[in-house]
């Protein structure tokens, strides 16, 4: 049994070996190949935070795969009721074949592997969002056929993408530059996963000097899910922390753009901006489907 809590428990051979099962996967519905390598297996999937994207991507890519997903709000849940977690999970395990969840604590999806004896995938939390990152990485892989010894560069917020992105990027053979306000930087446990790789990471303050030299950059929005009454202050603090023409100009001839959507435009990034490289981020918003077919196949196969 394999979880996928967060990126940092995952080796690099097993995040390359994921990534080459997605794009097989992906190959293979392309071409009407089917491969029900769920076939009878039931996923429940826990959303404490809505969604679009993961909800619908993981039903469809459940039921591709052979297997019945089982959509689970925490209106359903008698964990929205005060039951501990780690009831819920020895329950779900008895019912399940594995669980996905998107909520607010890591603490809650780490509990629930704890105390379960199912895989438990993390759809995303305050903290990481491992499911995004390896549909990052499959994306740019499609465009620039590799991924060892690109640059990264991330602008914005030290939030649940940042972290997992300098994990994903780091893990994989790319180096990562971010760029954030003070008193927005990741976490000091991811800081001291990237002290690992010496000079394959820098924290910057200035956007256009970490875009320097990129081959892919990334950004989100400036407020995220259960932050909308920072709004303002956080649009104040983000100011200059956009991807546009100017930032755009100091990166490589043929840098990607991906963004893992919903974007706000005029925000974190410029319509123009936006739709000149919309072809990498819907193909991005796509292979969500294919990577977290891989993580379920990985997990639960």
């Amino acid at each position: 049994m394999k979880n996928l809590l967060k990126l940092e428990d995952w080796s690099p051979r097993e995040i390359i070996d994921c990534l080459n099962l997605a794009d097989q996967l992906k190959y293979e519905q392309k071409h009407g190949i089917e491969h029900k390598v769920l076939k009878g297996k039931t996923l429940g999937m826990i959303f404490e935070k809505a969604s679009t994207r993961t909800r619908v991507s993981f039903e469809v890519g459940m039921v591709q795969l052979g297997g019945y997903p089982l959509f689970l709000s925490s209106n359903d849940l008698q964990i929205g009721r005060g039951e501990p977690v780690e009831d819920t999970a020895r329950v779900l395990s008895r019912f399940l074949d594995g669980i996905m969840i998107r909520t607010f604590k890591q603490e809650e999806v780490e509990n629930l592997a704890k105390y379960g004896d199912i895989p438990v995938i993390n759809g995303l939390t305050d903290y990481c969002h491992p499911c995004q990152v390896l549909a990052d990485l499959m994306t740019i892989r499609e465009f620039k056929d590799r991924l060892e010894g690109l640059k990264m560069c991330f602008i914005g917020d030290g939030n649940n993408m940042m972290n997992s992105l300098i994990v994903g990027a780091l893990s994989t053979g790319m180096s990562i530059s971010v760029a954030c306000p003070e008193n927005f930087e990741p976490p000091q446990h991811i800081l001291n996963f990237a002290a690992q790789y010496g000079d394959k990471f820098t924290m910057l303050r200035n956007p256009v000097e970490a875009a320097q030299g990129a081959d892919v950059v990334c950004t989100d929005v400036w407020a995220s899910m259960g932050q909308e009454q920072e709004r303002i202050a956080r649009c104040e603090a983000f100011k200059g922390y956009q991807v546009n023409k100017e930032l755009m100009s100091v990166t490589n001839t043929d840098c990607m753009v991906l963004h893992c959507l919903p974007a706000h435009r005029g925000e974190e990034i410029t319509a123009d901006i936006f739709e000149e490289h919309a072809k990498e981020i819907f193909e991005e918003s796509e292979n969500r489907l294919h990577a977290q077919k891989a993580v379920m196949v990985k997990c639960m196969g």
